[in-house]
């Protein structure tokens, strides 16, 4: 069904269950897996980012970048001991739906699978969520977990 899927992670609880369904999906294709993080601004501190610890308000791009690469390591071996062989990683930059959808459209994947709401969505209830522009602008199927 799936050969190759998407997983834009954030460290939010929904992107680790976006993971959990994707993983799922490939591991029935025999499919690759392509993880994607996007170090942007956050507009408030998280708690904890799936134990690698809050991201500060004020950090560097170069931080997010180390806490985003950190944060992929951490989402492959989940997928890895999910049953995932063929995996990939990538740091996007800029806007985020604007870089799922470009990533998504480059690697000519089957499907994106993404959380419904991610750590830095306080905005989004206000000028539309990512998942939302996402699922309204890609040219594959998008699969949104909540």
């Amino acid at each position: 069904m799936f050969q190759s899927i998407l997983v834009p992670i954030d460290g939010s609880e929904h992107s680790r269950l976006a993971l959990c369904v994707a993983s799922k999906l490939a591991r029935q294709e025999d499919g690759r897996l392509v993880l994607l993080h996007i170090p942007e601004t956050l507009e408030h501190e998280p708690l904890l980012v799936w134990g690698i610890g809050a991201v500060p308000l004020g950090a560097t791009l170069e931080k997010r970048e180390k806490l985003g690469r950190e944060l992929l390591d951490k989402a492959s071996e989940e997928a890895r001991a999910l049953g995932v062989k063929d995996l990939d990683t990538v740091i996007g930059k800029g806007n985020p739906a604007l870089s799922i959808l470009g990533e998504a459209k480059q690697r000519g994947v089957d499907a994106i699978v993404m959380g419904s709401r991610g750590l830095g969505d306080l905005r989004g209830l206000v000028v539309g969520s990512v998942s939302h522009k996402v699922s309204h602008g890609a040219d594959c199927r998008v699969i949104t977990v909540h």
